[in-house]
């Protein structure tokens, strides 16, 4: 990992980490250094510009250190090294992580992981110590308005100006879309399901989902939390599939509340 300089108490500083020589865009805000940093694992067409002020607002509000980064394909990471399938969220959460975090001294995180990022964060968290768990419109399952909601955003990128928002925060954008929306889509991953890993997991966990998110349900949140063995705070806020920007102030608090109580 390196960096032009070192980060002010506010400021956020980019960084670069390599996983088989493959550039990852990182970036991360400064906080206390006896606490276990926070770190930030996107959605399906995210990016570390996408987190947009949150990860600031996060760093203030819990005194943590915080990291984000984008995945291989997204923001300004190399392209992915292969095709994506539906082995996609395993290999990132058991191949790219554990590769990931000890270069940015991340050691035992506490994973806050946003819709396909909370998949990944929860299978990690299934074979590997993590402090704690906050996983924002979690997917376990498929379900049919997930793959309704996946079809409709497919044909606004398609047809509306989808595709042009997105180039202004990713270098490939088609990579970036194909690569979610063809493994959502692909029927073979009809058959995906991460209950057996939520089984596996100890880690304190918050759950937060928006109350009309149209890429979810509320099962999401009950299927884990009737697996899960450690404890759980559940948070269902207004808005759709973005808690943590569409009721930002209801979500910090209660982010601020869960890593208060963990080391």
């Amino acid at each position: 990992m390196s960096s032009a300089h070192r980060p002010s108490r506010t400021s956020q500083t980019s960084l670069t980490a390599t996983i088989e020589g493959r550039a990852i865009e990182v970036a991360e805000l400064p906080g206390h250094p006896a606490l276990r940093p926070l770190v930030l694992l996107h959605e399906g067409l995210g990016s570390v510009g996408l987190w947009r002020a949150f990860p600031k607002a996060l760093a203030s509000r819990t005194g943590r250190r915080v990291i984000v980064f984008s995945r291989f394909g997204h923001g300004r990471s190399a392209p992915p090294p292969r095709p994506r399938t539906p082995a996609f969220f395993h290999e990132e959460a058991l191949d790219v992580l554990p590769g990931l975090l000890p270069q940015l001294g991340a050691i035992q995180p506490i994973l806050v992981g946003h819709s396909d990022g909370a998949s990944i964060a929860l299978i990690h968290a299934s074979r590997h110590e993590v402090t704690g768990l906050a996983l924002l419109a979690p997917h376990v399952f498929v379900e049919e308005v997930t793959l309704e909601a996946i079809r409709e955003t497919r044909r606004r990128y398609a047809e509306g100006d989808l595709r042009d928002r997105m180039r202004r925060h990713h270098d490939d954008v088609d990579a970036a879309f194909r690569g979610w929306c063809d493994v959502w889509l692909d029927p073979a991953f009809r058959a995906w399901n991460l209950e057996a890993e939520a089984e596996q997991v100890g880690a304190p966990m918050l759950l937060v989902q928006g109350a009309d998110d149209p890429y979810g349900t509320l099962e999401q949140l009950d299927r884990i939390e009737a697996r899960v063995t450690g404890p759980v705070r559940r948070v269902v806020v207004p808005g759709s599939h973005s808690p943590h920007l569409e009721a930002a102030g209801e979500v910090l608090a209660a982010l601020a509340e869960f890593t208060a109580g963990l080391a």
